[in-house]
């Protein structure tokens, strides 16, 4: 697995969080404001110290998001339309698209 920095409540080794804790739930996505990979916009609404800034309409080649299974990156305009990973083909939770506005303008 690729090294990727991690944060939040995070509850096991494939990104799930004290929020997010499903058996889908294997997706943290970086903010544009920092460098971690958060398991949710909760996590770091809890654990960081600044507010979310949230991806440009006009960056989305940004690589923001990570499997938490596999640790491959995709890029914010990948994941919008990914049902799972490219790479492992684990599933993302399709629940996610309700909160895609948080993170990707």
């Amino acid at each position: 697995m690729a090294r990727v920095e991690l944060g939040g409540r995070l509850v096991d080794d494939q990104s799930r969080c004290a929020h997010y804790a499903t058996a889908l739930d294997v997706v943290a996505i970086r903010f544009a404001c920092c460098t971690p990979y958060w398991g949710c916009h909760l996590c770091h609404a809890e654990c960081a110290d600044h507010p979310a800034v949230v991806w440009p309409a006009d960056d989305r080649a940004a690589h923001a998001v990570v499997c938490g299974v596999c640790r491959h990156t995709l890029a914010v305009e990948d994941y919008v339309v990914a049902d799972g990973c490219p790479h492992c083909a684990a599933p993302f939770n399709p629940g996610c698209r309700a909160h895609h506005h948080l993170y990707f303008g």
